[in-house]
């Protein structure tokens, strides 16, 4: 007898909860048409992965270019930088860099380092 006094109970705060709940529904779709408003659904909210700050179409296809073009000049950067695979770890050869630096100063016409006099 006890548990079916819960029953009852629990069923009718249930059945008051979603009477609260349509008629809550009712007044908010009475307020949207009284106020001419438009009520953004959650999903529309949410931050887009590929559109996280919320760009235009126009400004996020021209950070998406400006993003390529960098990631290719950094691509290039580095396919520059001599590596060597030592204790099973990439570094940077330095040898390698020395020579290339040398290359380089010689292409400019310098001889060595510069001391600030001509």
């Amino acid at each position: 007898m006890r548990i079916m006094s819960w029953i009852f109970i629990f069923g009718f705060a249930l059945s008051v909860f979603f009477l609260l709940m349509y008629f809550l529904s009712k007044f908010v779709n009475h307020m949207k048409m009284e106020q001419n408003m438009e009520i953004e659904s959650f999903k529309d909210s949410l931050i887009d992965k590929d559109n996280p700050v919320g760009l235009t179409g126009e400004e996020l296809e021209k950070m998406k270019q400006q993003q390529a073009e960098a990631q290719a000049h950094l691509r290039e950067v580095i396919s520059k930088i001599p590596v060597i695979q030592k204790d099973g770890k990439f570094q940077v050869d330095m040898d390698a860099v020395r020579q290339q630096k040398a290359a380089a100063a010689k292409t400019n016409g310098s001889t060595g380092p510069a001391t600030g006099k001509n």
